[in-house]
């Protein structure tokens, strides 16, 4: 459905105590306020670049391949590239980022290897208004504009990773997606359900993997080793890739990754955290064939693997944190498997009223176990089993009243259960099915030469079937079956106040969240000391998502700031009922919670001098939703829960001139975060009591480019040892760390 194919397609501090350290903020954001304002007098008085007399697609092509032959060395186009990239996830179109009515992100396989990230989900860490919360070191959620899990929306190379199977709160499923199988992440701000129907409300993150990269006469192949090794976790990861290609018309690429990652090591105060560590496998395979330059099939199949990966804060083995309680589990250990295959066509510069098209069939199956031993040494096992089909046509075309994009799109899962203390059902539904059906349509055009606008809609369709439901009341057995419709809708703009260099961009957006089978039917522990049972006749939640900005781009400066406010309606939360199950109170769904939330998100990048390079970004966010904060049946307004606190980052890179070695500082500050929720104040093994430190974490990165054929990349990690937590997770960060990477190509 998307494509990337970067020849022929249209690509897109230190023994302080933490709870003193808050003046760390107060400092540094006076000087991130100055670096992102700073440079605007000099910008200001650089003259706009005459524009080319060539097609928007001609310039895209030709700044692909001009970044290519630029960039001998990994990042060295480090001023804010990400405005620069062409990107297709916003609007299902190939456009510069810089010129999109949305607030995105691109994340490049080299950002990976030079930051030395560990997990797909830790590669959107550094990225303002996305807060990475890690229950488990092998379980990753990404807070995005303050949401997480399905109410964010992951892609694979377009297809939907998210599930109804999908649990609500934090959870470990976007780190079943091997970050070293990607070649770029794209992530797009704010409500897309337009585009994308269900889920789609903080963002939508679309991972596209690697393909065959080696085209050219005859046949020509190549073998790509990487190997890194962290000292905080005694970890070591090893990736293989072969990439064999003929002529113009054939290509392959295989690859499989193995992680083994040892107990994590805290900062100090805390040290090692017993218990943390895991073992996972990756493969990868795609096959694409070349119809005509501009026509291509691609088939290909991926698989992952984890064993054994604790959730280590519910057990005897955590360790307190400022405060926080130990857990009383002997054993909680979760593995999941996840296999996906799809077919894609994809044929651009279509002779016809449709320009372009995209045809995509995929099978996913996602395979989850949970095993569970309780202090009394009593023993259970649960898990599911979800199967989904996925069906999917879009289409571009030119008209006289703008650029047409319109399709698609049809999910199935099949869903079963099973748990050794429940005879009836797992942790959702067993002997279950869900449906998503969406149609779309989109249009972009032009008021003036500097004024475009983008109107869409898209009409939603959602069933659910459930054949064995546990009745929290009886305790026998039921079934569920509902269905919803909805209809969104979104109008945004660009304006281009000086063409190629300042652009505003804003508009509003509404999002939507059909319930899905977890939300009908769970029957499983929540959050510390809650149980969850099923709820029947929920309605969709409903977003309104406002938002303004302005993106600027100079030879030596770049700065993207946005205010967004999000407002939420009849959001599904968790509502106490007065009874206990399995010793735990009893919590079930309903459409209660009405809110918003809002914040500013701001990034820039400097280069002072031909080699020298200040960047960094800034993230404020509040907001407030009607909860249940105890047993009563009356809700209250109160803060969401885990918000992002005041964060910031500041940095400074050094690229040698002839751009084969590189080196990179980088300060992270957050600030405390007291603005509690009940629940997060009830969540005592995640959360210290008065909320979590604040922290500030220097690192050192390096890279050497050897030859063209080997690369190194070296980093110290939390210089000052600080002992941290990200708010709302189970363990601490890694304390001081050296990690290593070798990539060699033959």
């Amino acid at each position: 459905m998307l494509d990337k194919h970067p020849r022929r397609m249209n690509a897109t501090s230190a023994g302080i105590p933490a709870r003193s350290r808050s003046f760390a903020m107060d400092r540094c954001i006076p000087t991130l306020i100055l670096l992102l304002i700073g440079p605007l007098s000099i910008a200001s008085a650089q003259e706009p670049a005459q524009q080319d007399n060539v097609s928007e697609s001609s310039q895209q092509n030709a700044q692909i391949e001009r970044n290519r032959a630029d960039s001998p060395s990994p990042r060295t186009n480090v001023i804010d590239p990400t405005l620069d990239e062409v990107v297709i996830t916003a609007t299902r179109r190939s456009e510069r980022a810089f010129d999109l009515s949305y607030t995105t992100h691109t994340i490049t396989a080299d950002d990976i290897r030079d930051r030395s990230y560990r997990t797909t989900p830790e590669s959107l860490r550094d990225l303002p208004g996305i807060m990475v919360q890690k229950t488990a070191h092998g379980q990753g959620a990404p807070f995005i504009r303050g949401f997480t899990s399905f109410h964010n929306l992951f892609l694979i190379d377009g297809v939907r990773l998210n599930h109804s199977a999908f649990r609500s709160g934090p959870n470990q499923y976007w780190n079943t997606v091997d970050s070293f199988s990607l070649e770029r992440t794209e992530i797009v701000k704010g409500p897309t359900s337009v585009l994308y129907g269900s889920d789609a409300i903080g963002g939508t993150v679309n991972a596209i993997t690697k393909s065959p990269s080696t085209y050219g006469e005859g046949i020509n192949s190549e073998r790509r080793l990487y190997y890194r090794y962290s000292t905080a976790e005694r970890s070591n990861v090893g990736r293989f890739e072969l990439d064999v290609t003929e002529d113009e018309k054939i290509g392959v690429l295989i690859g499989g990754t193995f992680k083994q990652f040892g107990d994590l090591r805290a900062g100090r105060g805390t040290g090692e955290q017993p218990n943390t560590g895991y073992d996972e496998w990756d493969a990868d395979f795609k096959l694409e064939y070349f119809f005509t330059p501009d026509t291509r099939l691609i088939i290909a199949h991926q698989e992952v693997s984890q064993n054994n990966v604790p959730r280590t804060h519910r057990t005897a083995f955590s360790k307190s944190f400022d405060g926080t309680t130990i857990g009383s589990d002997l054993r909680r250990d979760l593995d999941q498997d996840r296999r996906l295959t799809y077919i894609q066509l994809h044929a651009e510069n279509m002779d016809s009223f449709v320009e372009t098209m995209r045809l995509s069939l995929s099978w996913q199956e996602h395979h989850e176990i949970r095993d569970r031993i309780r202090s009394s040494g009593v023993r259970q096992k649960q898990g599911f089993d979800v199967g989904t089909f996925g069906a999917s046509a879009q289409f571009e075309s030119n008209t006289p009243f703008g650029q047409l994009t319109y399709g698609a799109e049809y999910y199935h899962d099949n869903v079963n259960s099973f748990s050794t203390s429940n005879q009836i059902q797992g942790p959702i539904a067993d002997d279950a099915s869900y449906d998503l059906l969406g149609i779309y349509v989109q249009n972009q055009f032009a008021i003036s030469d500097r004024l475009e606008f983008l109107v869409g809609g898209r009409l939603n369709y959602a069933r659910a079937d459930a054949r064995r439901v546990s009745d929290p009341v009886t305790g026998g057995r039921t079934s569920v079956s509902d269905e919803w419709w909805s209809l969104v809708g979104n109008a945004r703009l660009v304006w281009h106040i000086v063409p190629d260099h300042v652009n505003f961009f804003g508009g509003v957006a509404q999002g939507f969240r059909a319930p899905n089978l977890s939300d009908l039917s769970r029957f499983d522990v929540a959050r510390t000391d809650e149980f969850e049972t099923p709820a029947f006749g929920l309605d969709p939640e409903n977003y309104i998502a406002f938002e303004a900005g302005i993106k600027t781009q100079y030879d030596n400066w770049s700065m993207e700031a946005a205010y967004f406010h999000t407002l939420i309606d009849d959001m599904i939360i968790r509502k106490p009922t007065g009874r206990f199950v399995q010793g735990d109170r009893e919590v079930t769904k309903v459409n209660s919670g009405d809110g918003f939330i809002h914040g500013i998100e701001l990034s820039t990048s400097f280069r002072f001098r031909p080699d020298w390079t200040l960047f960094g970004n800034f993230t404020w966010m509040d907001g407030e939703i009607d909860s249940f904060p105890t047993a009563l049946p009356s809700s209250q307004r109160e803060p969401v829960s885990r918000l992002m606190p005041l964060t910031g980052q500041i940095g400074m890179r050094w690229d040698h001139p002839k751009r084969h070695i590189w080196l990179e500082g980088l300060a992270t500050i957050a600030g405390n975060q007291d603005n509690l929720s009940f629940a997060d104040k009830a969540d005592t093994s995640r959360i210290p009591p008065g909320g979590t430190p604040s922290y500030t974490v220097f690192s050192l990165r390096s890279g050497w480019r050897i030859n063209e054929n080997v690369d190194l990349t070296v980093a110290v990690e939390n210089l000052g040892d600080e002992n941290y937590r990200v708010h709302g997770s189970g363990l601490n960060e890694p304390g001081r760390s050296l990690n290593v990477g070798l990539s060699i190509t033959f």
